[in-house]
Order: structure tokens, then C-alpha cells, then sequence
């Protein structure tokens, strides 16, 4: 029998998805969850891994096992030895034509970013963030160059195992919620010398909906869209990085703290769930 689940986790406290001989990520939590549930040794595929920090709302993996057991069974039990920080969200029965990294048309990538003159706290390690204000218009524009299939060789890390730099971006889109920042007087203790104004708090939402990423892709590219929301160049540099072809030309990666993976993208047929409780919490 071949289950899919849907997973979800805070990355925070581990080394990425994919598993490593120290047993800290999140691929040896679930696998270990499952083993010990299905008393037999389960080897899990993913989605799309992510690296260490990276959160996920919906990542999916597969696994086969001769244990027979109802969908809410894989759900309740392997939670019951997951660390508080990972869960399962769903399990369903597919086929075994079924693989969840192969079959799927697409993956989605959301990164939240505070905008705030004082660093955050009980949002650490789950959101970005920048001191400066950002003109969103202007990273709007610049990630209108990246939409299409291009070589994304200047976004890829030295490390990436990708068999070719060649990849699609469906969408970006950039969006702005605008927060009370908490009184004018706490925004105005926070400001520098020659500040007129208390800066206005909001948190970014930027969305990237693509065939497939490479390594530190997202993270590299939410470089150079910072570097041009805060003025240092204007959005037609985004067209010249891309044009480049080499790391060299981009702006340094971004933090991982505010990354989250969505999930993938599959065929209706398979009738796989498309969205979990958290993706109602991001910003």
C-alpha cells in the first residue's frame, strides 16, 4: 500500500528536510515517527526538500508499508511520537503510480518579511526582516523579469545538485499588510538621528509559484528584490543579474527565517488536499 501525507513544520530547530547522519532534520523526526507507529522501518520521498531554518506548510511525501490502517490512524499515530515543532496534517491511500516529487506539475514558496525599526521577537526565526522601508512597486516590476523559463544560474547556490539551472516561475506576486506598529510614541523612540517620521511597520508577503526551484533560488532572488526595494538599484537591474548567468551578479542570500514551502502542485485526479490550517496563519 502506497500513503501520501501532508506535512507540516517549524524549521527552525533543524538542518533542512533532507536526512543526515546527525538525525536533527526533519525527514529522520517523520521517518522515525513512522517507524516507530508501524513498528517496520519506513523510508519516506518528498515534494521538495528544504534547507535548514525553512519552514513548511504542506510538505507531501510518500511512502509504501503492508501496514493497513485508516487515513486518521497515520495521522493520530505518527503525531503522537512527532516532536511539538512537526506534524502531520492529512494521510491518504494513492496508487503506486503515484510519486509525490514526480507528479508534481509545480511547487509554491512564500516568504513574510516585517518591516520594522525594532527587530522581531515572538516572530524570530518564522519572519524576515528590514529596518528600511521598501517600495514595493518598484520589487513588483523587477520580479516581472523573472517570470517565464529562463537559466537561473545567477539565484543558484555553488552546492545545487539541479541537473540544469533551466527552470519556469508561473507567478510572483508581492503584497503589503500594513500593522498599527503599536503607539507613536514606542515608533517614534525607535527612530535614528535625521529620521523626520516613526517608520510605518507592515509585513511583506512575497509569493513564487514555479516548475521546480534550485538550491537557495527563493533566497537569493528575495536578495536582490530587498536590495532593490530599499533603492540600491533600480528594477531593470533584476533583467541584467538575470541575464548574467553567474551567482556573482546577485545581491547575497537572504535569510532563511521567513521562507516557507507551500507544497506542490498536482493533477486533480489524484485528489490530494491543496491547502492546511496554516496557511490561513501567514500574514
Amino acid at each position: 500500500m502506497r500513503i501520501a501525507l501532508g506535512v507540516s513544520y517549524n524549521g527552525q530547530a533543524y538542518q533542512g528536510w533532507q536526512s543526515q547522519s546527525s538525525g536533527n532534520t526533519v525527514q529522520d523526526k517523520l521517518e522515525a515517527a513512522l517507524g516507530r507507529f508501524a513498528a517496520e522501518k519506513v523510508s519516506t520521498i518528498c515534494a521538495g526538500r528544504t534547507d535548514a531554518g525553512v519552514h513548511g506548510l504542506m510538505q507531501v511525501v510518500h511512502f509504501d508499508t503492508e501496514l493497513d490502517r485508516a487515513p486518521y490512524s497515520w495521522v493520530r499515530g505518527t503525531n503522537t511520537f512527532l516532536p511539538a515543532d512537526i506534524a502531520v496534517q492529512w494521510a491518504q491511500p494513492v496508487s503506486e503510480e503515484f510519486h509525490s516529487r514526480y507528479c508534481a506539475t509545480g511547487r509554491r514558496y512564500a516568504y513574510v518579511l516585517m518591516q520594522s525599526p525594532v527587530r522581531p521577537s515572538v516572530e524570530a526565526g518564522r519572519v524576515g526582516w528590514m529596518f528600511y522601508p521598501l517600495d514595493g512597486e518598484a520589487m513588483q516590476k523587477a520580479a516581472q523579469y523573472l517570470v517565464g523559463e529562463h537559466d537561473f544560474s545567477s539565484f543558484r547556490a555553488s552546492g545545487c545538485q539541479a541537473k540544469t539551472p533551466v527552470k519556469t516561475l508561473y507567478d510572483i506576486r508581492v503584497t503589503r499588510r500594513m500593522t498599527s506598529g503599536g503607539s507613536r510614541e514606542a515608533a517614534a523612540s525607535s527612530m535614528r538621528p535625521g529620521d523626520t517620521e516613526p517608520m510605518e511597520c507592515c509585513y511583506w508577503r512575497f509569493e513564487f509559484d514555479g516548475s521546480a526551484f534550485l538550491h537557495h533560488m527563493v533566497r537569493n532572488i528575495m536578495g536582490c528584490l530587498i536590495a532593490i526595494g530599499q533603492g540600491q538599484y533600480p528594477p531593470e537591474w533584476m533583467k541584467t543579474v538575470l541575464a548574467a548567468r553567474s551567482r556573482d551578479a546577485a545581491a547575497p542570500t537572504f535569510s532563511p527565517d521567513g521562507l516557507y514551502f507551500l507544497g506542490p502542485i498536482y493533477d486533480g485526479k489524484w485528489g490530494l488536499p491543496t491547502r492546511t490550517v496554516g496557511f490561513d496563519w501567514l500574514p
